[in-house]
C-alpha cells in the first residue's frame, strides 16, 4: 500500500499536512505533529506588519455546536463543532523564526517530513522579500496566503484578503520571482470567480493551489444578545466541506492536472480526507481538528486511511485523485428522470 503522494517537486509520505494554526506557532506542536505522521507542516503564517503581530494578543478561540451555542472544548461532539475566532500572526522576529523553522525541517527530514514556511499577507513586495529570506534561510517550501478572512477586519491593512485578479497576478508574481522553491498559493473563494484567481495564480508560477481558506462570520448570543467574541470573526466547520469540494473539484475539472491541488476546509475525518482526494485534491490540510483533537489525529486518520485502502483493495492513492469528479455530470449532461412525485410529497 503507497500513501505518497506527489505535490510537483515534492514528495510526501502521505497525504496528510498539518495546517498553519496557533499549533504550528513552537518548536514543541511542530514536533508533535511530525512525530505521529504528519507528512508536512505548515508554520504560522508571518508578514512584515507590527499590527498583524499584535492582533495575535487580542485573538480569541470559541467552539460552536449545531446550534450555534459555545461548546467546551473538552466535549465528546467537538468533532462536530465549528471553529470561530479571531487570530493573527506569529510574534517573533523573523531571523529568530527562521532559524527555528530550519532546525525544525532539518528535524522533519529525519522523519521524512517537511516543515514550510507561511506568508499572510499585508504588502506584496514585503511579501516577496519575506519569501525571499525563507529561501535564503534554507526552507524547501512556501505557503504564500492570500486568503484570510480575518484581513477583512484588520487594522491598517495589516492582514489582506485577496479577491481581485490583479492582486493575485502582483502577490503571485512578484513572490515567485524572488524564490525557485516550491511556492503554494492559497486562495479564498469570497471572490466574483476563484477559478480566474486559480488559472491567474498558475499563470504566475504557482506550483500548487491550496482551496480554499476559511470565511468570515458573525454570531449573536441569544441569551446576552451580544456578539460571541465581542466581534465579527472567522469560521470553519463540517458545513463548509460541502463548499470546499465544490471548487477543489471544479479547479481539477478547469485546470491543468500538473498542478496540485491541496484541500482545506472541512476535513474532521479520514472519510473527509478521502472525500478531498475524490474530488482532487491531492493532500489536505488539517488545522481545526488538530486544535480539538490534538496531533494524535493524525496517527488515526493514517489508521482510517489504510483500512480503508485495504477494504477497496487500492494500491496507491494516486488512482483515487479525482475519480469523483471525473465522473460528475453537468447539469446539461443530466438523464431526465422518470418522477413519480417529489420527496416531500411522497
Amino acid at each position: 500500500m503507497d500513501l505518497s503522494v506527489q505535490l510537483g517537486r515534492i514528495q510526501l509520505k502521505n497525504p496528510l499536512i498539518c495546517a498553519s494554526s496557533e499549533f504550528t506557532m513552537t518548536a514543541a506542536g511542530i514536533r508533535a505533529a511530525i512525530d505521529v505522521g504528519a507528512a508536512a507542516v505548515i508554520a504560522k503564517s508571518v508578514n512584515e506588519s507590527p499590527e498583524a503581530a499584535r492582533q495575535l494578543s487580542t485573538a480569541d478561540y470559541v467552539l460552536l455546536d449545531q446550534n450555534w451555542h459555545v461548546t467546551p472544548w473538552g466535549s465528546p461532539n467537538r468533532r462536530q463543532a465549528s471553529l470561530f475566532c479571531r487570530s493573527g500572526l506569529a510574534q517573533v522576529q523573523l531571523d529568530d523564526w527562521l532559524k527555528m523553522l530550519c532546525e525544525l525541517d532539518a528535524y522533519a527530514t529525519t522523519k521524512n517530513s517537511m516543515v514550510a514556511g507561511s506568508i499572510t499577507v499585508a504588502g506584496a513586495e514585503p511579501a516577496a522579500e519575506i519569501a525571499h529570506r525563507m529561501e535564503a534561510a534554507g526552507l524547501r517550501w512556501i505557503e504564500l496566503n492570500l486568503s484570510a478572512p480575518h484581513g477583512r477586519e484588520a487594522a491598517g491593512g495589516a492582514v489582506r484578503q485577496i479577491t481581485s485578479s490583479e492582486a493575485v497576478r502582483d502577490y503571485v508574481r512578484r513572490t515567485r520571482r524572488e524564490v525557485k522553491i516550491p511556492l503554494a498559493i492559497k486562495l479564498t473563494a469570497q471572490a466574483d470567480d476563484p477559478l480566474l484567481l486559480a488559472r491567474i495564480a498558475v499563470e504566475e508560477g504557482a506550483d500548487m493551489l491550496v482551496l480554499t481558506g476559511r470565511v468570515p462570520g458573525f454570531m449573536p448570543d441569544i441569551e446576552t444578545q451580544k456578539p460571541v467574541l465581542g466581534s465579527w470573526a472567522a469560521i470553519g466547520g463540517g458545513w463548509s466541506l460541502p463548499a470546499s469540494l465544490y471548487w477543489v473539484s471544479k479547479a481539477w475539472r478547469s485546470i491543468s492536472h500538473e498542478v496540485p491541488i491541496i484541500g482545506t476546509n472541512g476535513a474532521r475525518s479520514a472519510e473527509d480526507v478521502l472525500r478531498f482526494l475524490l474530488s482532487g485534491a491531492r493532500a489536505v490540510e488539517l488545522a481545526s481538528i488538530v486544535l480539538t483533537d490534538g496531533p494524535p489525529i493524525f496517527a488515526e486518520m493514517l489508521a482510517e486511511l489504510e483500512r480503508y485502502f485495504r477494504r477497496k483493495n487500492i494500491s496507491r492513492i494516486e488512482h483515487l485523485i479525482g475519480k469523483a469528479a471525473d465522473a460528475a455530470l453537468t447539469y446539461g449532461e443530466l438523464p431526465v428522470l422518470a418522477r413519480e412525485g417529489y420527496p416531500w410529497e411522497r
